[in-house]
């Protein structure tokens, strides 16, 4: 029997799963433990292999980076679909498609092309992936918090700028976070995400900006 959902108007989850995870075991994992989270859900996919051959392909091509990046959001897309044939889970296009689901107490997964396309404040460019995508759409939806979750886990630092400069996640990101909780969850925490996760709470660790991080 599927999970009965919350459709209370907080909490709302926006969870960016990396494109990284399409070959490893932990991706049916962190799908089974986000299943159990009993309010209203949103999931981001990343690009994966498929925005990995729009890269390759570009740099044998030469189209440019408006091209590339509407490439890659069809890559996310791809990668969507591929979720929604694995999990069963439902894809939505629109803020509409994502309220008529969790209407349905159902887990929504974002097909993004239809929303960023017609956005003018998301630039075209490769410094713009996934992560900086699931940033935007969880100010749009004013999600009461965000989860990356990665193939890493987070060692030496959780300030963002840091993050970026290691190539965690992508340089646009703390442009587009705003005044939304992240965490970013690596392989240590599918651990516990399942026990947080049924409880409303959040796997992974904390990240911020400087400024937070000092006036924490």
């Amino acid at each position: 029997m599927p999970l009965k959902r919350s459709i209370d108007a907080t909490p709302l989850l926006v969870v960016k799963i990396g494109g990284s995870l399409y070959k490893s075991s932990r991706l049916a994992q962190w799908v089974r433990a986000l299943k159990t989270y009993p309010h209203r859900l949103v999931v981001v996919c990343g690009g994966g292999p498929f925005s990995d051959a729009v890269r390759d392909t570009q740099k044998i091509m030469r189209f440019n980076d408006t091209a590339a990046h509407e490439m890659a959001l069809l890559a996310m897309e791809q990668y969507a679909l591929a979720l929604n044939n694995l999990f069963d889970l439902d894809l939505a296009s629109t803020i509409s498609d994502i309220e008529k689901l969790h209407t349905k107490g159902h887990i929504a997964l974002w097909r993004p092309s239809p929303m960023t396309l017609k956005a003018s404040d998301l630039n075209p460019s490769w410094n713009i992936t996934s992560d900086s995508l699931s940033a935007w759409l969880a100010n749009q939806l004013s999600a009461s918090a965000l989860i990356l979750i990665k193939s890493i886990d987070i060692k030496t630092t959780n300030i963002i700028s840091e993050l970026a400069a290691d190539d965690v996640i992508d340089p646009s990101f703390q442009d587009y976070l705003k005044e939304i909780p992240v965490n970013i969850a690596g392989p240590d925490c599918l651990k516990n995400a399942s026990r947080l996760l049924s409880r409303g709470e959040y796997p992974g660790v904390p990240v911020f900006h400087s400024s937070q991080k000092i006036a924490s």
